[in-house]
């Protein structure tokens, strides 16, 4: 220690106080030292207060840093950058730039530790315009060549959705580390634009688990969910061992292509690295689950999970509505809420689903108003889907053509195309010509439609309407969609369309097929017709 006259220096007492701040875990011990750092006149000392700051910013206690920061009349550079490292780490954007300001109007400039943060404030409010102009000053202070601040800026042009701009920063970039390379990957993920993350992605010398995970969530969102079990696969044989976020990013696409088998295996890996103790690795597994007609294992994924959140409940009670198990989702919800979890749109989707299959119209009723008045939501065009296909089913047309006008959105041809499928169930030609005459709004070249009204008029026996819409089909040409089924051999996911002979055993699998119907009707012939 520095002794001047048997009494420390203010050096000497700086130096004292810092081994005790390293210590420091709380904000009640942070506050002792605080009152001793003022006792001895050092609450001017940046170097200690910034230690100060950095212990709030590590503790979480923000305020206290803003305090300590503002009784301090002339802070240093690194004062500046803990304080605006710490208002970034907590999203306080704003104030995080307004210090950087303050910085500006004094006579400390910023250097390469200021500029990332004050860039990723920009980024985090979706201000381009101040973002340029922080661009502006980096080349002012000439640290344009740094590439930690280069990733910054590329990022936040990332993040302000301006693609061109975070390009340009990539072509100039002397050196490019995976950092920047994700970064423009994710970014054309985020946009749904697949097509260029996978140019960027094939280009990338080195890819990490980042990259594989963005491609696989990037097919995925976008419903290219074969090419999602691809990429997955091509990240396991080159070595890459998946994280959870990799499992919750492929498992939507094993549940929408009924990839059964890769899911089981998902599951297995999940729970031999621990992932099953991540509540979303779970819930993405019971969706899969439910969706690959496997709901019993989803019930039991459900049961052993330790801690659900909304997600969890909504998943589960969506699962066993959609297989005819209706009691059990609605039992499932009064446990829900008898467990203090709120329900969100999600759940009441399934609620409804659930009454739906059930035909429980009164309760579905119940739901659909408790949705507003008890839980403060407002319901979707998915709710009021669910509203007219359970009063169709139940043979409330009437109302449920009532309750489309008065939806406050655009009923879309979901919902008149399940009004129109009630129709012909409850033979209502009046309300299916109704429900027709939108649909020719909003899907004119739809096959289906127009085949579902000409089998309502032969359901009725008026034939010259069906006659009317079958020429009214071969005058525009209109070929009905093909139907398609799919099935998972050795962990591969094969497609069938109707009338497709591509396939290279397409000849073999419909001989089998023949051989199976003819074996199909000679059992049948030789079952008693007494029994």
């Amino acid at each position: 220690m520095d002794v001047k006259f048997g009494v420390l220096t203010a050096k000497g007492l700086e130096d004292m106080f810092i081994p005790i701040l390293r210590n420091c875990k709380s904000t009640h011990y942070l506050k002792k030292i605080h009152a001793q750092i003022v006792k001895f006149s050092l609450s001017q000392s940046s170097y200690l207060v910034t230690k100060m700051v950095e212990i709030c910013d590590k503790i979480g206690e923000i305020d206290y840093a803003n305090m300590l920061f503002k009784q301090v009349d002339d802070p240093n550079n690194y004062l500046y950058n803990c304080i605006i490292r710490a208002y970034t780490h907590k999203q306080r954007y704003i104030s995080c730039i307004n210090v950087y300001k303050q910085m500006m109007e004094g006579t400390i400039n910023p250097d390469e530790y200021t500029f990332p943060f004050v860039i990723r404030s920009c980024g985090g409010i979706l201000c381009v315009d101040l973002g340029e102009q922080f661009h502006g000053h980096v080349c002012k202070f000439g640290l344009n060549c740094s590439n930690v601040i280069a990733n910054s800026l590329l990022d936040m042009y990332v993040k302000c959705d301006r693609m061109s701009y975070a390009h340009k920063m990539f072509d100039e970039m002397s050196e490019r580390d995976v950092i920047s390379w994700n970064s423009l990957i994710c970014g054309h993920v985020r946009l749904r634009q697949v097509r260029k993350a996978r140019a960027l992605f094939d280009e990338m010398p080195n890819k990490t688990i980042v990259s594989w995970t963005a491609m696989i969530s990037g097919y995925t969102k976008t419903g290219l969910y074969g090419d999602a079990l691809d990429v997955f696969r091509r990240m396991q044989m080159v070595g890459l061992k998946p994280d959870w976020i990799s499992l919750v990013s492929v498992l939507p696409a094993c549940a929408q292509l009924g990839a059964l088998e890769l899911g089981k295996w998902i599951h297995f890996y999940a729970e031999k690295y621990g992932y099953l103790r991540r509540t979303s690795v779970c819930n993405a597994l019971m969706e899969m689950y439910a969706k690959c007609g496997s709901v019993n294992e989803a019930w039991q994924l459900f049961n052993q999970m330790s801690e659900r959140d909304v997600i969890s409940w909504s998943t589960m009670i969506g699962g066993l509505a959609n297989h005819g198990r209706a009691h059990e989702a609605l039992k499932l919800f009064h446990e829900m809420k008898r467990s203090d979890v709120e329900p969100n749109e999600i759940t009441f989707v399934g609620l409804l689903c659930a009454c739906a299959h059930a035909g429980l119209c009164d309760d579905g009723l119940k739901y659909f108003d408790s949705m507003k008045i008890d839980h403060n939501i407002d319901p979707g065009i998915e709710h009021y889907g669910c509203l007219v296909d359970l009063l169709g089913r139940t043979g409330r047309l009437e109302r449920a053509l009532a309750v489309i006008k008065s939806m406050p959105v655009k009923p879309d041809s979901a919902i008149w195309g399940s009004l129109l499928s009630s129709c012909r169930t409850h033979r209502n030609l009046e309300i299916a010509v109704i429900a027709m005459e939108h649909l020719l709004e909003l899907e004119p070249e739809d096959t289906g439609n127009y085949i579902l009204l000409a089998n309502i008029y032969a359901d009725l026996g008026k034939w010259d309407g069906v006659s009317r819409m079958r020429k009214f089909i071969r005058s525009k040409s209109m070929k009905k969609t093909p139907g398609c089924s799919l099935i998972e051999i050795n962990s591969l996911v094969q497609e069938f369309l109707s009338g497709d002979n591509s396939k290279p055993f397409s000849k073999d699998i419909h001989e089998v097929l023949e051989l199976l119907s003819l074996h199909q009707s000679k059992e049948n012939d030789l079952v008693d017709p007494t029994l």
